[in-house]
């Protein structure tokens, strides 16, 4: 039998992969898989007594939640961002004292306390994706109306912390200074669960029930098309949340009017299948090629779940009703508000090479380059229209 040569640029991709990594992370994912058909939710940690829903209510609350609200897009500042307490001004210094804590997640993070004993937790540098991309991601969902936790781009001056507390977390004397830096403030109300972390699969959107908000589908078709125009490939379960606002409690458990919503929205505005915390995600090159439609004909949303990060939502199929919604919910979007998006996300300090040389760094884009690719991309899904 004649021997089958490679070329030899696929034997290089194949020597260099990290083979290893991405199979143990590729087993952890099926030995979790097998967890949930052995066990049920026996690898989720669960909650206390009386706070923990049955696997019914949460189904009956998924049924009748909202995922859409309208806002004044014009009226939206991109650069103030949503008020309330707690909330930063755009590149404002924020006083710390650095708290050893384990912090979960791939991310470079820490937790600090500032003066009046909030502590805070912080993710830092222009190398980390997070930075930049949940700032990106938040406040395009809050301006159109979807639900997403509120993240503020900041510069962070902390007593205690190391140079780089995800490598040495262990405290050190003097203070240390991080820019850029962003810290996450969760959207108020309580997550809905029947045990930590157990968030919501996009299939469950699917299942709507007769109490669900007027036109419940086609908001829900709009959040799988938004999802894919950011490229939120990162959506396993615990990446979304059921939330109810405080005002709509009922009880210990129940709730009048649930939400659902995102709540990780750091690894986006890049591409989908290789995405990682440092090099695929908030890249100009990654996201401005990928297409909005896998299939513009059938209007399958062009959005491929992470390979190594569990993605859940793959090239879902949009209605013309969802995809006409959230067309007009972007039209609405200015030039200069597109601009202020990304001017407070600060792209332009975003590594082209995350994983290089330090020394070397050089801008991912422009913010003129991403404002003239996001408008690019918004009229793939206005000028498309989709089977009925």
């Amino acid at each position: 039998m004649k021997k089958m040569k490679l070329p030899g640029a696929i034997l290089l991709v194949w020597a260099s992969w990290p083979w290893p990594r991405v199979m143990s992370l590729r087993a952890k994912s099926l030995a979790a898989g097998l967890g949930l058909l052995a066990g049920g939710c026996a690898h989720l940690k669960s909650l206390p007594p009386g706070e923990a829903l049955t696997i019914q209510e949460r189904k009956d609350a998924i049924r009748r939640a909202s995922v859409w609200s309208p806002t004044n897009i014009p009226a939206v500042n991109f650069r103030e961002g949503p008020k309330g307490e707690g909330s930063f001004a755009r590149n404002q210094w924020v006083t710390c004292q650095y708290k050893e804590k384990k912090m979960e997640g791939a991310s470079p993070k820490f937790t600090c306390e500032t003066s009046d004993g909030d502590n805070i937790k912080v993710k830092y540098g222009p190398r980390n994706a997070e930075v930049f991309g949940e700032v990106l991601s938040t406040r395009l969902f809050w301006a159109l109306g979807f639900g997403a936790d509120r993240v503020y781009p900041v510069r962070v001056r902390c007593t205690g912390c190391p140079q780089d507390p995800h490598k040495n977390p262990k405290a050190v004397k003097g203070v240390q200074e991080f820019d850029p830096a962003a810290v996450e403030r969760k959207l108020p109300g309580r997550a809905m669960e029947t045990a930590e972390d157990s968030g919501w699969k996009w299939s469950a959107l699917n299942d709507i029930g007769p109490d669900a908000p007027k036109d419940a589908a086609v908001h829900r078709d709009a959040l799988k098309l938004l999802a894919a125009f950011v490229q939120h490939s990162d959506s396993k379960s615990a990446n979304q949340r059921l939330l109810c606002p405080a005002e709509q409690e009922t009880g210990k458990t129940g709730c009048a009017a649930p939400i659902l919503m995102v709540q990780d929205l750091g690894l986006t505005f890049g591409e989908g299948f290789f995405v990682s915390h440092n090099k695929n995600s908030v890249s100009f090159a990654g996201w401005s090629e990928v297409p909005v439609w896998k299939d513009g004909e059938k209007c399958v949303a062009h959005l491929t779940g992470s390979f190594s990060l569990t993605g859940r939502l793959d090239n879902p199929t949009i209605s013309e009703a969802g995809r006409a919604f959230l067309a007009g919910l972007l039209v609405q979007l200015t030039d200069a508000q597109l601009r202020d998006l990304f001017v407070t996300a600060r792209v332009d300090r975003r590594s082209a090479d995350p994983g290089g040389d330090p020394e070397n760094d050089a801008p991912a884009g422009t913010v003129s380059e991403w404002v003239k690719a996001f408008k690019l991309k918004r009229a793939q899904i206005v000028d498309r229209r989709c089977p009925a």
